[in-house]
């Protein structure tokens, strides 16, 4: 039973003693200041009422009932009444021992949940869309928080392959004679498109007519569109690729708008209603606002076509019980009325989570990112420019592929900027913080793994083999590892995967201050020690770097 465990018993025990009736579950928290302590609980202050005592008194008693708490060295109360736990240097040395496991910070939390996980969902027929870059970098990290938290993961990509952007971009290849195995001449087709249709004219006229051709099943323009997907996936798989994502399931919206659809049509009356030739979802009488669902035209909306997204993905996976769209923020108000429309139409989902997970946009500092789109930053640009940048840093690194090395490091360099904002929060990316080896960022954590990684090659090859010493005087290093399990839960539990990146930064800077001022391979009696407390930090940010999709190298 690890030493949380065995505080939370103890604080139960003591309530109980005292006869104090609990509704609510014992709460344990970090100090945020590493010299109050391990754990702090403010249970006192939240049964003061309830026992007519004065917040510390009661806690002067709750700490009197406790006794002696396995794994606990001091029990100390602090301001108004919080009861701080410091842990005992057995117990953590019983910690660095288990943090040197690669299954360190795994838990039990979602085991038996099923979560389907929707994340990245491009318009094809273009450059991928910088939103896109953060929701799938969102996403994936979501994926590896669930996962790291036994619940069984799918990760789907829902691409827009069909509608007003396609149209744009077919139009394009017509004008163009674009070749639609090319990518950039894919991309060159669709803004040549999107220019015309936004200027007007019979050029809208005509990407308005294809559109509908389009879904009426126009079979020539219908072969142009699939070869100009084809290319578009295979782009977007290599991204994925180099962002360390691969997805268990592709919904087409193609595939999704008929079947949305339907239902839409079978349920006008009862969920839906006719206004003005177009078919809506009447928010207004749901505390919502009102959205149309099929257009006066009869064709499905962006909205039917999620209800069919809805109905295929849980028609596939009947074993789910929770469902998250990860997309901009911009969309939480659409979110809510779709969400509102599948809690009516899927009994099933009356019981369990659907919910949208918001994302903020990101805004660079400079222009001064290149750019195959013109003005626009892509989130093909943004990458390729942090990769080229890195790999000048990288000609100065030990690593063996400098050019793989820079690619790991421009990974590193963008994730790290976009998880480190809580859900929502708008991210401006400023290039050389990103990519900076000090302090902040996502190449800081990676340089921090690899100097772990030099000095426990270092030990073996001088022959010292890592042990915990249940002796060792306890430090800020060895407190802040022990966090790690709970810092994951508190992350998976509040979808936000920020609560990951600040943890980890303050274990880094923790271990490069320890690193500066102690000879950890002295061939004192204590290398052993100093060795296996370095091991249990390199493992701790490698699986850390994992949570966020950064790749760990082992040599910078």
């Amino acid at each position: 039973m690890h030493a949380r465990e065995h505080i939370k018993k103890a604080l139960a025990d003591a309530l109980g003693t005292l006869g104090i009736a609990r509704g609510d579950a014992i709460l344990l928290e970090h100090p945020a200041e590493l010299s109050h302590g391990d754990y702090a609980t403010g249970a006192a202050l939240q049964y003061a009422k309830q026992t007519g005592l004065a917040p510390r008194e009661l806690a002067e008693k709750i700490v009197a009932a406790l006794g002696t708490v396995e794994g606990v060295a001091k029990t100390e109360i602090a301001g108004p009444g919080f009861i701080n736990f410091h842990l005992s240097s057995a117990a953590l040395a019983e910690t660095l021992q288990a943090a040197r496991d690669e299954q360190w910070g795994r838990s039990k939390l979602y085991e038996g949940e099923h979560v389907l996980l929707e994340y990245t969902s491009p318009n094809l027929f273009k450059p991928l869309h910088v939103g896109n870059l953060v929701g799938n970098i969102v996403g994936e990290s979501l994926a590896r928080l669930f996962d790291f938290s036994a619940a069984q993961v799918t990760r789907i990509n829902y691409p827009s392959d069909i509608g007003l952007t396609v149209a744009k971009g077919v139009w394009g290849i017509q004008k163009t004679g674009a070749d639609p195995s090319d990518i950039h001449a894919l991309g060159e087709a669709y803004r040549a498109g999107n220019q015309a249709y936004e200027e007007g004219g019979d050029a809208k006229k005509e990407i308005d007519d294809l559109n509908r051709r389009i879904y009426e099943g126009d079979a020539e323009l219908n072969a142009v569109r699939e070869a100009g997907v084809k290319t578009s996936l295979a782009h977007l798989n290599a991204i994925c690729k180099q962002l360390g994502t691969s997805f268990d399931f592709e919904l087409f919206e193609s595939e999704a708008g008929k079947v949305g659809a339907e239902i839409v049509r079978n349920k006008i009356g009862e969920v839906f209603e006719e206004s003005q030739g177009a078919v809506v979802f009447p928010g207004e009488k749901h505390g919502l606002h009102t959205r149309v669902f099929l257009n006066s035209a009869g064709w499905p909306t962006y909205e039917a076509k999620d209800i069919g997204n809805f109905k295929l993905k849980t028609g596939r996976y009947k074993s789910w019980t929770q469902y998250f769209v990860v997309t901009g923020a911009e969309q939480k108000e659409y979110f809510k009325v779709v969400i509102a429309a599948i809690r009516m139409l899927f009994p099933e989902a009356q019981q369990k989570i659907v919910a949208h997970v918001a994302t903020g946009f990101l805004t660079p500092t400079t222009g001064k990112m290149s750019s195959r789109a013109g003005n626009v930053i892509t989130g093909e640009s943004i990458l390729a420019d942090l990769g080229e940048a890195a790999k000048e840093r990288a000609k100065e690194s030990r690593a063996d592929d400098t050019d793989a090395l820079a690619q790991q490091v421009a990974v590193a360099a963008i994730k790290y900027q976009i998880l480190k904002q809580a859900a929502g929060k708008d991210i401006i990316f400023d290039r050389e913080r990103a990519l900076s080896l000090e302090g902040d960022s996502g190449p800081y954590l990676q340089y921090s793994h690899a100097r772990t990684s030099a000095i426990l090659e270092k030990a073996a090859e001088q022959g010292v083999t890592p042990k915990a010493d249940a002796a060792a005087e306890p430090n800020d290093v060895a407190r802040l590892v022990s966090r790690f399990p709970d810092i994951v839960e508190r992350a998976a539990q509040m979808r936000e995967p920020h609560i990951v990146t600040t943890y980890l930064v303050q274990l880094a800077g923790a271990f490069n201050s320890y690193y500066a001022q102690v000879h950890i391979l002295d061939g004192s009696t204590s290398s052993p020690h100093k060795v296996a407390l370095t091991d249990a930090v390199r493992q701790t940010l490698k699986n850390g770097l994992y949570l966020l999709g950064i790749p760990a190298p082992t040599l910078m």
